[in-house]
């Protein structure tokens, strides 16, 4: 297919998911189902996806514009006081959950036990794609809401390094340290890939404060390239990039940036774009025609105890400390929704030639499918039942701001004496000249500062 031809194609492709993501919305559905429709779609006119690992580089990249994207729409205010539980359940919840479904595959399914790993850690990550589109829109507690979304934005860190252990194992190529030395390699990674995206956000915040760019468009462009920056490091420095990326876009999105409005729009675009190539692309990989009954009893059965058992009980061992009410504990664990994540993950096995890794992929595609056609549109509902649903926030004033590098103004400092005719007279009556901003007013010795206001 000739390059113009894709950019017709691809042109038609963002319309109509647009569209679809719009109908999505009213029906309760995350965006991804019908992504993954279309791209399944493609097949009818011979378009069709065979290279994993070209998939796999791909997905990892779309995932970076994701969490980059939900970062700068994280509210710190929000988060601070869930970040604990939210990383307790990204790492010690995941791993609960990998024993858990491990163990029904090796001891309920039959299956080897390396390949019974392999698929506890592709199910065990919650998808930030998927959480960010369908919590967005409800009515929830601070504190629901923040342990949902960074649960999601970090649990990919740790999960990449799992499945590539496992795809390892399933190969017999697993490294001589064991268990013990992955466990450590995790926990310095993900803290490791914390503080990288720390220090990249506060740095790149503090210079585009200071740096007058030529055009307001720069600055979104140059927001979202310093959260990338914090991910090609993080990989750069062996850390975990996902981390890194997701913590610096969230300290950017949370600092006085210039058009910090247009930057979050900027973010949200590219998100959206990521995330409709990314599942149109999966849906162009998948091949349900492959599924034999077999296999989709096998996939219902790990996503029911999935969804049912392990994600209820990893929950339970992560909040349980954190005296969270089994109220909110039940909703988090039914709004745990997998949707690209363990799809992407699936492709690690597929490009590294394990034997029984398409099998793998279809079924994980097929559980996906199902339960979150189960799961997201009635959480809503959910949320009414177990009365955790809260009231709609209002919307913050955001103030646009930007570094000026030339200002061509006179400064006038005006003195009002007691008993002069301008007291008592407003700024409107004072028929100041065009383009005249009153920035402070002082009375008697007080300042009070107001908005800029044009005379």
């Amino acid at each position: 297919m000739s390059l113009d031809m894709l950019l017709l194609v691809g042109a038609i492709m963002l319309i109509v998911a647009s569209w679809a993501a719009s109908l999505s919305s009213r029906v309760g559905l995350p965006a991804l189902l019908l992504f993954l429709g279309l791209g399944l779609s493609l097949e009818l006119f011979g378009i069709h996806m065979t290279d994993a690992e070209l998939a796999h580089h791909l997905g990892f990249a779309a995932l970076v514009f994701i969490l980059a994207e939900g970062g700068f729409a994280t509210k710190w205010v929000d988060i601070k006081g869930s970040l604990t539980i939210a990383a307790l359940l990204a790492t010690f919840g995941v791993g609960v959950s990998i024993v858990l479904v491990a163990a029904l595959c090796h001891l309920g399914l039959g299956m080897p036990l390396p390949q019974s790993v392999l698929i506890g850690a592709i199910t065990a990550p919650t998808d930030s794609a998927a959480i960010f589109s369908v919590l967005r829109g409800m009515p929830l507690p601070g504190r629901v809401r923040s342990v949902l979304e960074g649960e999601s934005g970090l649990n990919d860190a740790p999960i990449v390094l799992l499945v590539g252990a496992a795809t390892a194992w399933t190969m017999g190529e697993l490294p001589a340290g064991g268990a013990q030395e992955l466990g450590v390699l995790i926990v310095a990674e993900l803290v490791g890939g914390i503080l990288l995206g720390a220090a990249v956000g506060f740095v790149g915040a503090r210079l585009l404060r200071s740096v007058a760019l030529p055009a307001s468009g720069l600055y979104p462009l140059a927001a979202l390239s310093t959260a990338v920056i914090a991910y090609g490091a993080g990989v750069w420095l062996h850390l975990s990039g996902f981390a890194a990326v997701y913590v610096a876009a969230v300290i950017l999105g949370n600092s006085e940036l210039p058009h910090r409005n247009a930057t979050k729009s900027f973010a949200e675009g590219i998100g959206w774009v990521a995330q409709i190539g990314l599942f149109v692309m999966l849906g162009m990989l998948a091949s349900p025609e492959r599924l034999t009954p077999q296999m989709v009893v096998e996939a219902l059965v790990i996503g029911g105890f999935l969804t049912f058992v392990a994600r209820p009980v990893s929950v339970m061992a992560c909040a349980v400390w954190f005296k969270v009410p089994w109220r909110e504990q039940a909703f988090i664990s039914w709004a745990g929704l997998r949707g690209a994540v363990p799809i992407i993950m699936a492709t690690v096995p597929m490009a590294a030639g394990v034997p029984a890794a398409e099998r793998i992929s279809e079924e994980v595609l097929f559980f996906v499918v199902v339960f979150t056609m189960l799961q997201a549109p009635t959480l809503p509902w959910v949320a009414r039942k177990l009365g955790v649903g809260g009231e709609v926030d209002p919307h913050d004033i955001e103030v646009e701001v930007a570094p000026l590098e030339r200002i061509q103004a006179d400064f006038m400092q005006v003195t009002v004496p007691e008993g002069s005719k301008l007291h008592g007279v407003t700024i409107r009556e004072l028929r100041l000249p065009k383009f005249t901003l009153i920035a402070v007013i002082l009375r008697r010795g007080s300042r009070s500062f107001r908005t800029p206001t044009t005379g």
